[in-house]
């Protein structure tokens, strides 16, 4: 295996453990807005507070690793994403610093009555960083970057004109809620919390079909906005068949209310085939056609350093997560309101 594709698998771990871990943080921001304005703060906030007090500091190392590694494989990617995703790239850095500082607020602040107005952008940042986020995925499908006299232009008539744009958003949105609303159902019933639990498990149940809908659309709009792309995924299709079986099958168990833990495990391979499927199909490009991975990758010292850099992060961010899992989501103490157990 040559160290273009090394490098490029890991980068793409990193960001799919982004997407597993972001999703449950901003679906729970949203869903913990959502019960407030609809009354239901007190059957489900707590539980959803329960499961951000301990992560919510942690969600975005994935992103940093991912951030830096691709500048650091891949500088030539620096050029043609850095200005041309100067805007929404911005607008991502600014929600998930108005993020933090809801998380700030509420976290260590001498005030611990919620803010309507702070929940509202807490819940609304649940929603946007993703959909600002995921037109990176529509952006590197090509026809929407351009060189124009020596500079990098996104072209915004194309981007906002484009079908595909747009389903990637949607896409992003409903895929937030519904991993989210399963991971809570999860924790809902570990913790003991049935009428939390019903909510939750009505939340997801009820994005289960909107987030199969909306991959649909996505799959068919790549065959409209790049056929070669489109033709890719097709010759390797198990991965896709698989994930709608995992998706069946997760959903199945939380309509009967059974085998939640393994519920969100297919979860996780859902979208693990999908995600991989899709990177998988989209190389040997970063940017469909003007970046390739064997195109202006880093030097064989640098990559070996930052392949071993990566690795190793690896095998401590995973562990470090369990451990912090294992220690207060998971403890059974912590989760039904007290404090995690100590030593």
């Amino acid at each position: 295996m040559s160290y273009e594709i090394i490098g490029i698998t890991v980068l793409w771990t990193f960001l799919f453990g982004y997407l597993i871990v972001a999703s449950i943080d901003f679906g729970a921001g949203f869903f913990s807005y959502y019960s407030v304005i609809t009354g239901q703060k007190n059957r489900v906030h707590h539980i959803i507070q329960r499961y951000l007090s301990p992560v919510w500091e942690v969600t975005n190392v994935f992103l940093i690793f991912f951030v830096v590694g691709l500048v650091g494989f891949f500088p030539i990617s620096a050029y043609y994403y850095g200005t041309a995703l100067l805007v929404p790239g911005s607008l991502a850095t600014v929600l998930l610093g108005l993020r933090g500082a809801y998380y700030a607020y509420n976290t260590y602040g001498s005030s611990r009555e919620d803010n309507k107005v702070y929940m509202a952008i807490y819940g609304a940042t649940g929603l946007l960083i993703p959909a600002a986020l995921s037109t990176v995925l529509a952006i590197s499908e090509g026809g929407i970057i351009r060189e124009e006299r020596g500079h990098v232009v996104l072209d915004w008539a194309s981007f906002f004109a484009s079908p595909y744009t747009w389903s990637v958003i949607v896409l992003a949105l409903v895929s937030v809620l519904y991993i989210s609303a399963m991971f809570l159902t999860y924790y809902a019933k570990k913790a003991g919390d049935r009428v939390a639990f019903e909510v939750l498990r009505g939340y997801a149940l009820l994005w289960s079909a909107p987030t199969i809908a909306a991959s649909v659309l996505a799959f068919f709009q790549i065959n409209r906005h790049n056929p070669e792309h489109f033709q890719n995924m097709l010759s390797m299709a198990w991965m896709f068949i698989a994930s709608f079986l995992c998706f069946l099958l997760a959903v199945y168990f939380v309509w009967k209310r059974i085998r939640l833990g393994w519920s969100f495990l297919l979860v996780m391979l859902q979208f693990g085939f999908a995600w991989y499927g899709y990177g998988r199909s989209h190389l040997p490009y970063i940017l469909y056609k003007q970046v390739s991975i064997y195109e202006g990758f880093t030097n064989e010292t640098m990559a070996v350093a930052l392949i071993t850099a990566f690795i190793a992060g690896l095998f401590i961010l995973i562990p470090s997560l369990v451990l912090l899992m294992r220690l207060f989501l998971f403890d059974a103490k912590y989760i039904r309101g007290g404090s995690p157990k100590k030593g």
